[in-house]
Order: structure tokens, then sequence, then C-alpha cells
């Protein structure tokens, strides 16, 4: 198989209708089209969904941190660069550049991505895949300027804010709970006023487990910083034994 190149570029626009009340890119969509950067960058080069799916394989998304000087605006179109900097048999590090026109850099993204079974839900050998193909992607030449993700901390003093329930539109092609539907979902917790005077520079998102559409989800969030702000999200009934975390969270807002 002839080698592509280790950074793969691609081109999206910032739909007017996927922005915000600001004419700023929603963080949920932009999640999207990082997702998707990942998913076009792995099938080009064979070990991607396409290759994956047939063999009862599939990758999930473990965590991922976006930093934003600034977000795209509506009909703005930009790019996004997306290459591995490293590769181990249970998982796999992706990074991503979101640029403008004319060299602009809006800002990065960091990831971390395992590769799973789809019939026992439990990690597989990604090195197994195409005797280790993916080792000839790795690049780690190019950088990427922002921090990995941090271990998202939370004590007893996070407050409930709110349990919403799962449907058919929150799940995606893996069959759980979309990933950046929390991400959305998280967001959500802090008002239209909030935004108003607010814009969110980084968020982490950290998923601990799967849940499935009819799932309840418990939300609790905690302010660990000045404007930052930790989430922590649980599925089943809160306060029992059957209560348990699927997802830890962490974003940092800048005042307008």
């Amino acid at each position: 198989m002839e080698l592509l190149s280790k950074i793969g570029r691609y081109d999206f626009l910032a739909e007017p209708f996927h922005c915000d009340f600001a004419n700023r890119l929603f963080m949920g969509h932009l999640g999207n089209h990082l997702l998707n950067a990942a998913d076009f960058h792995s099938n080009d080069r064979g070990y991607g969904m396409h290759y994956l799916n047939p063999n009862h394989k599939t990758w999930v998304l473990s965590r991922l941190a976006i930093e934003m000087s600034e977000m795209p605006k509506a009909y703005d179109r930009f790019t996004v660069d997306t290459w591995i900097d490293g590769a181990m048999r249970y998982f796999t590090s992706r990074n991503f550049a979101i640029r403008g026109q004319n060299g602009k850099v809006y800002g990065y993204g960091r990831s971390i991505w395992a590769m799973i079974d789809t019939d026992s839900r439990q990690p597989t050998d990604i090195l197994a895949i195409h005797d280790g193909l993916i080792m000839s992607y790795v690049d780690t030449e190019k950088p990427c300027p922002i921090e990995k993700s941090s271990r998202v901390k939370m004590d007893s003093g996070a407050e409930f804010m709110r349990t919403i329930d799962t449907y058919y539109s929150d799940v995606d092609v893996n069959g759980h709970i979309n990933s950046v539907k929390y991400i959305e979902h998280i967001l959500d917790l802090f008002d239209i006023d909030f935004y108003g005077q607010h814009h969110l520079k980084r968020f982490e998102i950290a998923y601990v487990a799967e849940s499935h559409q009819g799932d309840q989800l418990n939300f609790y969030r905690q302010m660990t910083g000045e404007s930052e702000y930790c989430v922590r999200i649980t599925k089943g009934i809160k306060n029992t034994d059957n209560e348990a975390e699927v997802v830890r969270s962490k974003m940092i807002f800048v005042k307008d």
C-alpha cells in the first residue's frame, strides 16, 4: 500500500445555522468537524471505520481537549489539519490544528482514541491492524502547542444541576451516546446571558464509560477556579448504588 502524507488537511465552512447568537461556531459543531477530520484521515490511510466496522472493530474517543484563541464566525472557511503523534497497543493520540485563511490560527486540539471490539466492547490491539500500519503515520515533529488533557478533579461540593433523558438523536454510529452530544449538554448548563459576557477558551472532556439510549444522565457542576468550571456526568438513578460516572469535563472561560 502506497503511503500518504502523515498530515491530513480538510476544508470546512462555519455554516450560519451552526453558529450561536454571536455568530460564533458552536463548540459542538467544531467538535464534529474535528471528529470528521479524524475519520477522513484514518479511512484514507487504511485503518478507519470503513475497514474496521466489517471486522467488528471501531474507534472510540477517550479524551478531547480543544483550545481556541478565536472561534470561526458564520460563513468563515477554515481547515482542520490532523495527525497522529503517538500509538500504542490500546490507545493512540491525535492532534488537530484549526486554521483560517491567510494563515490565521484559530486554535488546536488534542485527543486520545481507543479501538474496541464491537461485540465485546473491550479494547483491542491497534497494532494488529495491517501489521501495525498506523505506526507509519506517526508524526512526532509537528507541534501542537496546547497542554494535554488534565485530570479533572471534583469533590463533594459539586452542585447537582439537572437530569436529562436520552433519545434516538443522542446515539451515534457506534450505538452509544454521541461524544459531541455530551459537549452540547454540558455547555447548556450555562445560560445565554453568561455566554453574552464570556467566551469559551478551553474545553476538556474525558469519557469514562458508555451510556446508551434510554439512560438518564445526571449533571453536576463545580466552580474550580476563576472562570473555570468542572462537570461530572453520571447515569442511573441519582444517589443510588446504580449511579455510575460516565464523563468528566473542564472548561475555562474568558470574559468578553
